[in-house]
């Protein structure tokens, strides 16, 4: 059956129901330029999405050496041929007029257009004469979630081999950092437990702080069609926003934010309580139960009621479904992350898995989600604050096995200290101490906090900044040389979505003018620096990206994210493969965990975990005394209240979040036409009972406030828990009159303009969703809504406050399934 359906209006398509323990039914979603017919395309090539972290294969269609088009790919794993709005529509940036296609230097205060020769030169000599002068620890790398895992990994040597510095971490840093310690902390290493097939089998799905509608709305497809077949799944929904999951919630808590911990500590408390523990699981695969019981003891759903402001009896009903759930499947995203006590708050929903034996079986798992397309990249190659390989810094034995690996001195690869973390470089080259910052496909001077900080950094005479991007971002327009790199269609290179699946994305039409891929970028500054082994020979020894995997794997091979099964051939033409693969299970591994728990031993584990209250490392001779037998660990953690509260100046809480249709910084996103007319500006939520209150209507222009800056938006009025305002971080200046900042013509937008400098203890993930702010009316609507979609968490409360969210027939997108279902837009089954 074939459909057409506006993928703006509708974002996830029609739906093939089907029952649970059954394969999801395949439907290939197809999109083609105006005026191309499939019979007009040359050559369909494969890849999958670079515009979130689900992994959804497609295949690029190519016609006169340009991108028309993309299909889902039916036989692959992860979307069984279904593509959500950004991977329709956000091709079409990769065509835009002002991609970046030259180098550029600075020069008389302005950047000028080079060659390449000069610009690299320009670079090299720098880093030169700082490792002359001050040493490796001047020079500081801040890389992505968007490249590819060929170019992480070069990237990684080239800085912490060639250079010698400890001072390289991606902007994952503020997405997944905290995923990424929970799952050490839990268990003593990376590597996602579940499996996206584990939607197909759960009786319980349970989304922590996780808008899986807008984030990965594919896998939110999967469990619309569940709940539409038969032995529909219960879900449970904790998030102070009314979110499409939350009102298709069994149970919906809307907690005050940055009180995670003391929900999860009273879901924990229930549990106990109530006897639906695995007594089995617990004594031969945990240790640290008896001081969890002990911890949440007190932590009743009355005690909980007062903190969270959600009434108990309802914690205890979401308790009770968590607790008799015969398959528990958790997600976890960024209301957990990049809250107040992250790491805490996600290590107490592994505990929840682990008091009740709910891992390694079909259904029964925990999602510790990514942000990014390509973050688990970042964190297995050594990109984001660890060592490749989920190799463990403070031990000796497995620096020299890396040092192995790379011919080099055990004692020149940094590990005196914690790699560095990208909110401690930041405040290093505020101090001084880097002079050098290289920043690689991402956007600071807006999605960090406190905004008027980092371009302050970023504009400091003394500090040397390299930014290598597709377009002139407003990072980019502060640095002191722009490299411009090739995208995600215009290179070959591999990536890793957030369960595990291993893609191919080859390339399908030339780079722009002289854009270079970023492997290719590294090689060359890897080159002209003369980095050698410690026999003299190149330090590098690959020269493309096939090179670059292969030797990948022989970094990867015996450790947790083990490719050593993999090859760019078996990856072509059929689905995705999870790591890990290797000789022993060459189709991938579906569930971690199914025999027990097997990289939390003492001489194995890639972390011995930090102190969930300070973020203090634990000392090898703390974790063998606690862990000896490499089980997972309960750890229990204190409710603490959040460091900025609410005050009589600054009355509401302000939360940060995404939007379904954009990603990030609006780089790629906001030069697709659909995508940006579906949500073109930013603009600020505020409950009903508020906006009465402060006598406020939809659409009025609204200043927010808090004690470090201020933004203005529209206002959308929405069934947001009171006392909180919601505004997107993705607005930033590229597309205002100022181009670059706010200014007397262009007033403040982004919203990091007002998020706070605090992070995590443990993860370091910066706390975007816990400060306090002020609203005050900058003037009144006059009729005019707030730029907001209606078509999602966004919608306006009232209905006909604001005009339908719609794309109308350059959004339609062909559907294609084998059997007939019912569809979002009145078709029958």
């Amino acid at each position: 059956m074939e459909t057409s359906v506006d993928r703006i209006a509708q974002p996830w398509g029609g739906r093939t129901p089907y029952d649970r323990g059954e394969a999801w039914p395949p439907r290939v979603d197809t999109y083609l330029a105006e005026g191309v017919e499939s019979g007009d395309v040359e050559r369909w090539v494969q890849a999958a999405s670079i515009l979130h972290s689900d992994g959804d294969a497609m295949d690029i269609a190519v016609k006169g050496g340009r991108m028309v088009g993309v299909r889902g790919r039916k036989v692959d794993r992860v979307n069984r041929g279904r593509l959500g709005p950004k991977d329709v529509f956000g091709w079409q940036a990769n065509a835009s007029p002002d991609r970046l296609t030259r180098p550029l230097i600075r020069r008389g205060g302005g950047l000028v257009e080079t060659d390449w020769d000069s610009a690299m030169e320009l670079v090299v000599a720098r880093s030169r004469d700082l490792l002359e002068e001050r040493g490796a620890g001047a020079i500081g790398f801040y890389t992505s979630g968007q490249l590819f895992l060929e170019e992480y990994y070069t990237l990684a040597v080239a800085a912490r081999a060639g250079i010698g510095t400890n001072h390289l971490d991606g902007n994952t840093r503020l997405c997944t950092s905290t995923a990424a310690e929970a799952l050490k902390e839990s268990f003593g290493c990376d590597g996602q437990p579940g499996s996206y097939d584990d939607i197909d089998h759960a009786d319980v799905i349970a989304l922590f702080g996780h808008n899986l509608a807008e984030t990965q709305p594919v896998q939110w497809m999967r469990v619309l069609d569940r709940l539409d077949g038969g032995d529909p799944p219960r879900l449970v929904c904790v998030d102070p926003r009314p979110t499409k999951v939350a009102r298709a919630a069994t149970v919906h808590l809307a907690p005050r934010v940055g009180t995670n911990v003391a929900l999860l500590n009273a879901f924990l408390h229930e549990i106990i309580r109530t006897g639906r523990i695995d007594h089995g699981y617990i004594e031969a695969h945990t240790v640290g139960f008896d001081e969890l019981a002990k911890m949440v003891e007190g932590c009743t759903p009355e005690w909980a009621s007062r903190i969270c402001d959600v009434p108990a009896a309802q914690i205890a009903q979401a308790a009770e479904v968590l607790g008799t759930a015969d398959r528990l499947l958790s997600t976890v995203l960024q209301g957990v992350y990049q809250s107040h006590q992250a790491t805490a708050a996600a290590v107490q929903i592994n505990n929840v898995h682990l008091v009740r034996g709910m891992l390694g079986r079909p259904g029964a798992g925990v999602l510790q989600m990514n942000g990014q397309p390509t973050a688990q990249n970042t964190r297995e190659c050594g990109a984001n604050g660890d060592l490749p390989g989920f190799r463990n810094w403070q031990n000796d034995q497995h620096v020299a096995d890396l040092a192995k690996v790379w011919n080099v001195d055990p004692t020149t690869i940094p590990h005196y200290a914690p790699p560095t973390h990208a909110m401690q470089m930041f405040r290093y080259a505020e101090q001084g101490s880097i002079r050098m910052l290289w920043v690689s496909g991402t956007n600071p001077a807006v999605s960090l906090p406190e905004l008027s900080r980092i371009r302050s950094i970023l504009s400091q005479d003394r500090l040397f900044v390299v930014v290598q991007d597709l377009f002139l971002t407003e990072t980019a327009q502060l640095a002191d040389v722009v490299l411009p790199a090739a995208t995600w269609g215009e290179k070959t290179g591999t990536f890793t979505n957030a369960d595990r699946t291993v893609h191919l994305s080859d390339k399908a039409v030339d780079p722009p003018g002289e854009a270079r891929p970023d492997l290719d970028i590294f090689l060359d500054y890897a080159q002209r620096m003369d980095f050698t082994d410690k026999d003299g020979a190149p330090l590098i020894t690959w020269h493309d990206p096939e090179s670059a995997f292969e030797a990948w794997k022989r970094c990867s091979a015996g450790r947790p994210c083990d490719y050593t099964g993999l090859t760019y051939g078996k990856l072509r033409g059929g689905s995705g493969i999870q790591w890990p693969c290797t000789k022993h299970v060459p189709e991938g591994t579906g569930r971690l965990y199914t025999q027990g728990i097997t990289w939390a031993d003492p001489d194995a584990c890639e972390s011995y975990g930090k102190d969930l209250l300070t973020g203090a490392s634990v000392p090898a001779v703390e974790y063998r005394s606690f862990n000896p037998a490499g089980k997972a660990m309960l750890k229990a953690a204190e409710y603490l209240p959040p460091h900025e509260e609410p005050s009589e100046d600054y009355p509401f809480q302000l939360t940060t979040g995404r939007t379904l249709y954009h990603l990030h910084t609006r780089t790629k996103t906001g030069r697709s036409p659909q995508l940006n007319a579906a949500a073109p500006d930013v603009w600020v939520e505020i409950s009903s009972s508020d906006a009465t209150a402060h006598g406020l209507d939809e659409g009025d222009l609204v200043q927010v406030t808090s004690p470090r800056g201020a933004l203005r938006g529209r206002l959308r009025i929405t069934a947001i828990r009171p006392g909180l305002l919601f505004v997107p971080f993705h607005y930033g200046y590229w597309d205002t009159a100022s181009g670059s900042a706010p200014d007397d013509e262009t007033p403040p937008r982004a919203a990091n303009e007002t998020t706070i400098t605090d992070w995590d203890p443990a993860s370091k993930q910066p706390l975007f969703k816990t400060a306090a702010a002020a609203l005050t009316l900058v003037e009144k609507s006059a009729g005019r809504p707030a730029p907001a979609p209606t078509t999602t968490a966004s919608a306006p409360s009232r209905k006909g406050a604001a005009r339908p969210t719609e794309g109308g027939a350059s959004a339609r997108v062909r559907e294609t399934t084998e059997t007939p279902g019912t569809d979002t837009i009145g078709g029958a089954r």
